[in-house]
């Protein structure tokens, strides 16, 4: 078997499974609201014993599977939706204005949960009125929900995906240049989409450190004309770079930048 068959045969079950990843963690963010309005408790019903047909076998290994799954779903999470560049783009901010340790982490992160909720929620609407809600009325089949609820979250995707990156993993995986977005599968897609949204992060980064850097500036000049040469300028520098980013409103105007540079 040539190399190209065995990456063309590893890519597809790599395929169908980042396929299933992303589909479980779309189910939960879809699930979670009606699960907390359960008052309640399911039962649970466990039993160890021998397989005595091939349907237990099934269920075991359809049991470590989902296991598996439900252990890297915080990876999908984090690299296949808006949530790296959101708190790369708020970590910068923070560590612009010079203070690393306020928002806490806690914060930084809580808040990049909930834009990253907030502008994959209509991706996440019509995964569920597509494909998950027909598929648990039985209007659908298994592998067929999946490649609907797949259909979205690819098109969010290649919305943010950089045609260059997107070169750079098809040719890495030795493929043939796509006709269509159809022809790319979703383990190529998935790295170019990470690696756009950490160059979109970056940029968007830099663009907000010049004002506060012009402000380092203009005070450590100052200090240095003023000859005094041992007074840090950051102590000088951080209330300044504080109050423009209140008079500014900050917080508002990067939500918005960020929110609507998804659309």
């Amino acid at each position: 078997m040539t190399g190209t068959g065995i990456l063309g045969g590893h890519g597809v079950r790599l395929n169908r499974l980042l396929w299933i990843l992303a589909a479980v963690v779309t189910l939960l963010f879809v699930l979670m609201p009606n699960a907390l309005a359960q008052v309640g408790l399911p039962t649970l019903d466990i039993k160890v014993g021998s397989a005595t047909n091939p349907q237990d076998v099934s269920k075991g290994l359809q049991i470590l599977i989902l296991l598996t799954v439900l252990t890297l779903a915080p990876a999908i999470l984090v690299m296949g939706t808006a949530f790296t560049r959101i708190v790369i783009v708020l970590s910068l901010v923070r560590q612009a204005i010079g203070t690393p340790q306020l928002p806490p982490s806690q914060v930084i992160i809580g808040l990049s949960l909930i834009l990253t909720f907030f502008v994959m929620s209509p991706t996440f609407n019509q995964i569920n009125n597509e494909a998950f809600q027909p598929y648990l009325k039985g209007q659908m089949a298994q592998e067929q929900a999946l490649t609907k609820a797949m259909t979205p979250l690819r098109t969010f995707m290649f919305k943010q995906t950089a045609s260059k990156d997107l070169e750079l993993f098809m040719g890495l995986a030795k493929l043939k240049k796509p006709k269509n977005r159809g022809d790319v599968p979703t383990y190529v897609l998935l790295p170019a989409f990470s690696i756009s949204e950490l160059k979109t992060a970056f940029q968007l980064g830099f663009i907000i450190f010049l004002p506060f850097l012009i402000i380092d500036m203009v005070v450590s000049s100052i200090l240095v004309s003023m000859g005094m040469l041992f007074l840090p300028p950051t102590s000088i520098s951080l209330p300044f770079k504080l109050v423009l980013f209140v008079l500014v409103d900050g917080w508002h105007l990067i939500s918005q930048s960020l929110v609507t540079g998804f659309g």
